[in-house]
């Protein structure tokens, strides 16, 4: 059971009065002054539920393999997970700070606009979990396989599902 606070305001000179639920402590502002006086008595109570834990939202957890193998042969994979349907694609990654871009990429890139095809990536698994392909990644995109997305283009979950996104960066530089 969730524990309410309630604080009633007075708008006249009489004391302003706060109390709680019994299983919880005070924690309520309370507020009172001289020259709110009127006539007639104002009162408001407002009522809020302590916070609970959030409701649970629906996470993508991503992996992003490396566009060149180490020296052992194996490909670095760096991981992240976002709320469904909140980000892009792009933004994850910078804010995880995985690489994006290619050298060029590094200095000629439009911010996310969708207007210069260098935040390519290749959906390897989880495609699925994704929005369709826009406009703009059609344009650009028209001659490289289904699996190649615009990370600025691409919105991670649409708010009700979850899963896993495996994501190459850089597919241009796989051989």
């Amino acid at each position: 059971m969730a524990a309410v606070n309630f604080v009633v305001f007075s708008l006249t000179p009489k004391p302003a009065t706060s109390f709680a639920s019994p299983s919880t402590s005070l924690s309520s502002v309370v507020i009172n002054s001289e020259r709110f006086s009127r006539r007639r008595s104002m009162f408001c109570a407002f009522a809020n539920p302590n916070p609970s834990p959030e409701l649970e939202k629906p996470y993508i957890e991503l992996e992003f393999i490396g566009p060149k193998a180490g020296a052992d042969g194996s490909y670095p994979v760096d991981g992240a997970s976002a709320i469904s349907g909140e980000k892009l694609l792009r933004n994850i990654m910078l804010d995880n700070k995985i690489e994006l871009y290619a050298a060029y990429g590094k200095i000629m890139n439009c911010g996310g606009g969708g207007s210069c095809g260098t935040c390519i990536v290749e959906i390897v698994d989880g495609n699925d979990l994704l929005n369709e392909r826009t406009d703009t990644e059609k344009r650009y995109l028209k001659k490289k396989p289904e699996s190649w997305r615009l990370a600025c283009q691409t919105i991670v979950g649409n708010k009700e599902n979850s899963g896993k996104v495996i994501v190459q960066r850089l597919p241009q530089w796989k051989k």
